[in-house]
């Protein structure tokens, strides 16, 4: 499992070094994906709390040194932000590319008709 991500995390005071991989980075946006249908319909909480538990519990465990109980819902907060800013300069970085390669066949285009 290659290793994409490797961070330093201070939370409460205590230095964390977060190391997420391809997995992690599944279990961040599943999390995402829970929380919102627990803020969504309150009642479903009761179904999906053990999910949310066991999926917080794996991402702490991403965590050196262990994350205590008191430090773990600001550390689950730094990790999704972390996951959040990725994803948004890799789908920068995408667009970017499809632009790059847009203006690319247009100019291919122009020095064919000329």
């Amino acid at each position: 499992m290659p290793i994409l991500i490797a961070r330093n995390v201070s939370v409460n005071g205590t230095d964390f070094r977060v190391t997420l991989t391809d997995q992690t980075i599944r279990q961040v946006s599943d999390l995402k994906s829970l929380y919102a249908i627990a803020c969504d319909d309150p009642e479903s909480f009761d179904q999906v709390g053990s999910k949310i538990s066991a999926l917080i519990s794996d991402i702490a465990s991403t965590a050196s040194p262990s994350v205590s109980d008191g430090d773990l819902d600001g550390f689950i907060q730094e990790v999704i932000k972390i996951v959040d800013n990725r994803k948004a300069i890799v789908e920068e970085l995408a667009s970017e590319s499809r632009r790059s390669s847009s203006r690319r066949r247009a100019r291919s285009k122009r020095s064919r008709s000329a």
